[in-house]
This record gives structure tokens, C-alpha cells and sequence, in this order.
């Protein structure tokens, strides 16, 4: 089941320590793992989820791929990249109006082959069936969710985990914390269900990126029927509570795509340190996360703290002015 998959990206992604920002925040040995390093149109995470994703597509029989996100979507910009090499036609639902220049991911998904729609819409759902039903009736659509976080798409993070470990047993290290953004769910599920798999003592730690938003679904219950459904697939034992799913909500006060002072600091910070560049909406925002957590000292000392780099530097040409 998790070799049934459509070759997208470069794997395993490097693992190595932050060397000088292990010196800086001396108490702990701070780690990260590349997602950003993934090879497809700029890296990502979500070659891992667009592996499975594309394949199941294939499988189908479907030629022309849907999905949707913001205008600076490092998903969108990686399913782009993922429809050229398999050859099939992509089409992007992308929130407000279409702007002046193109810039970041949305210069690059163009570039890339893409179909833009500009939906107007500031909320996170998108009518898909209004769009499918536009194709030529001669074409088959497959419509993947938005940060193409479904079981399919956890599949991804589930065999990432199997990555880390051999990763881990090659360099002889144990890892304490994994830190990282949390969205759209995906990930989080297939890490979660990943490490009861392939049997990983650590604590995911993940930073919650977007605002609370009362009129939708907790996303813990979104991340928890994932988890239940690999649980399923999977055949894993072990019993999920709700509980079991945490976040991490103390940065997540601004909406989704503000850059404040906080991902500047966490942008430059990690640039100066180690030459690696974040994105300024999911990985600034838990990597800053991430810095706060170690210089107040919330894990125990001499904690082996890895940061899972999702990817997205392309992002950062359209906040080009607030970064300057």
C-alpha cells in the first residue's frame, strides 16, 4: 500500500543538526529535517501527499487535477509541478482577484503549466463542481482537498516517518521533540500514525498556523478522523483518543498569510544563523514557535529538538517589502 506511489520528489531529505543555532540556544540540540529540499518546482512537503495523490488519480483513470488554496499556496505551486511530470492537466482554485503581477508560488504554478481561477472567495471552502463542470465531457477530474490532506495524502507523512527512522539509526540519534506547522492536517495525521507504525519514541509538537475561526470544525477533529481512518487502513493497534491529537495554539493569533513581526524575526533569524530560508506562513510562523519554546525553556533541557521544514521559500518574493 505505501509503495503505491506516483516518483515525484528526492528522497530521503537531509537531517542534520543547526549547528549554530545549537550554540545559541545551548541547552538544547536543535535539528532539522529538509522538506524544502523535496526537488519538485522549489521542494515542499507536499510532494510526500502529491506521491500518493497523483498515483490514486492515475489509478482512476482521471487526466485533469483540482484543487484549491490562497494565491501564495506552496501546495498549489507543487501540484502544478506534479501534473507536468505525470502529464495531466491541472487546474487551481485560488481565493481573491486576480492581481496586477504574478508573484512567488502564483508566478510559479503559471509558470508551471496551471489553470488559474481567481474565485473572489476569502473562505476556505471552494465549489468545485462549478469548475468540473466546465471540462470538456470527453475529460475525467480528480479533485484533491486542499493541502491535499486526506487519508490519501497522510500516506505521505506515514512513510516519512519510515524515512526518519532509517535517517535516525544511520546517524545513531534519538529525537525528543518534532516541531512543525500545522494546517491543513495532513501531515500531522500521517506523522502521528507513522510513528505508532514504524515504532518512534518522540512528541510531535505541532504549531498551529492558522486563526481560530468558531464557524468551522476544529481541526483536531479533522487531524482525529484522519487518524482513525489510517488506523483502519493501516491495521494499527493502538487505541486514538481525541486527546491524543495536540496543538500548539499560542501563535496563531493573526490570520493565515500575515507576516507580523514574529515570522520576520523567525525568517531572518534561521537565514543569518544556518543560510536556510523559511516561508513567511507556515514554517516562519512555527519556527519562531519553535525559538520561543527553547528560549523559555518550555521542553527539559538538553532535549534533541527536531524542525520539520515544510517548504515554501518561494512565498517570500510576494512579502518582498514587509522582509526588506
Amino acid at each position: 500500500m505505501l509503495d503505491k506511489k506516483y516518483k515525484l520528489g528526492f528522497f530521503p531529505t537531509p537531517l542534520h543538526r543547526l549547528n549554530n543555532l545549537s550554540n545559541i540556544y545551548s541547552d538544547y540540540n536543535i535539528f532539522i529535517k529538509r522538506d524544502d529540499q523535496t526537488g519538485l518546482a522549489s521542494g515542499g512537503n507536499k510532494t510526500r501527499k502529491l506521491e500518493y495523490l497523483i498515483q490514486q488519480a492515475i489509478d482512476q483513470g482521471c487526466d485533469t487535477i483540482f484543487t484549491a488554496g490562497a494565491q501564495q499556496s506552496n501546495h498549489c505551486r507543487q501540484t502544478a509541478a506534479a501534473c507536468a511530470v505525470a502529464g495531466l492537466e491541472c487546474h487551481l482554485l485560488v481565493r481573491g482577484e486576480e492581481p496586477e503581477t504574478y508573484q512567488g508560488n502564483l508566478l510559479l504554478s503559471h509558470l508551471l503549466g496551471a489553470t488559474i481561477h481567481f474565485t473572489g472567495q476569502v473562505v476556505k471552502s471552494f465549489d468545485f463542481e462549478f469548475y468540473t463542470n466546465k471540462l470538456d465531457k470527453n475529460k475525467k477530474p480528480f479533485i484533491i482537498p486542499v493541502g491535499g490532506s486526506n487519508i490519501t495524502g497522510a500516506l505521505g507523512f506515514v512513510e516519512a516517518v519510515k524515512e526518519l527512522k532509517e535517517q535516525l539509526v544511520e546517524q545513531n540519534l534519538n529525537i525528543d521533540y518534532i516541531i512543525f506547522a500545522s494546517s491543513s492536517g495532513g501531515t500531522q495525521a500521517g506523522l502521528v500514525l507513522g510513528l505508532e507504525l514504524y515504532q518512534i519514541e518522540t512528541k510531535l509538537m505541532p504549531i498551529k498556523i492558522d486563526k481560530e475561526d468558531p464557524s468551522k470544525i476544529d481541526i483536531e477533529e479533522v487531524i482525529f478522523d484522519l487518524v482513525l481512518e489510517g488506523k483502519d487502513l493501516l491495521k494499527i493497534k493502538k487505541d486514538y483518543t481525541l486527546a491524543d491529537i495536540l496543538l500548539n495554539k499560542s501563535y496563531n493569533q493573526f490570520d493565515y498569510g500575515v507576516l507580523t513581526d514574529k515570522e520576520k524575526t523567525a525568517v531572518h533569524k534561521l537565514a543569518v544563523s544556518e543560510g536556510i530560508l523559511l516561508d513567511p506562513v507556515y514554517t516562519g510562523r512555527a519556527f519562531y514557535g519553535m525559538l520561543d519554546i527553547l528560549k523559555e525553556k518550555r521542553i527539559p533541557a538538553n532535549s534533541n529538538v527536531l524542525f520539520w521544514h515544510t517548504g515554501g521559500s518561494a512565498a517570500l518574493f510576494s512579502y518582498a517589502e514587509d522582509l526588506r
